[in-house]
């Protein structure tokens, strides 16, 4: 019942990142069709991936700031500035990379996707083919 708690009030649960080049994880939003394409192509390609649906596991501040590492890219370049979010959050076009990424462990709708994971690489899925550069 405990995992189930966490679960609904968006704590991420024991999913950790990737540690070997063994191991896929795809940041997924199934209402994104970019994010659906991604995950298709790696079915397709029978890939065996680890899906976070980070809307509802969400990223501590620790973890968007291993991702933004393991991009190489600053937050500032895989921001969703569009979102309603982004101007909630008081972020402006000036915002630090920092302050990008406390914004995306509160309101995770800001985080670009699909992301797919692969050991200590990452790549945003945009278009969709680019997560087969990983492969």
């Amino acid at each position: 019942m405990k995992l189930e708690e966490d679960a609904r009030r968006g704590y991420a649960l024991a999913m950790s990142f990737p540690e070997s080049d063994a191991q896929f994880l795809l940041l997924h939003n199934p209402r994104c069709s970019k994010s659906r394409a991604a995950r298709v192509l790696l079915e397709a390609r029978e890939v065996a991936f680890s899906e976070r649906r980070y809307l509802e596991a969400r990223l501590s501040i620790k973890e968007l700031v291993e991702l933004e590492r393991r991009l190489g890219r600053p937050a500032t370049e895989w921001v969703r500035r569009g979102e309603a979010a982004f101007a909630a959050s008081g972020l402006g076009e000036d915002a630090s990379s920092g302050e990008i990424l406390e914004a995306m462990a509160v309101a995770p709708i800001l985080i670009e996707r699909p992301i797919l994971l692969r050991g200590s690489r990452a790549v945003i899925g945009r278009p969709p083919e680019q997560v087969l550069t990983l492969l």
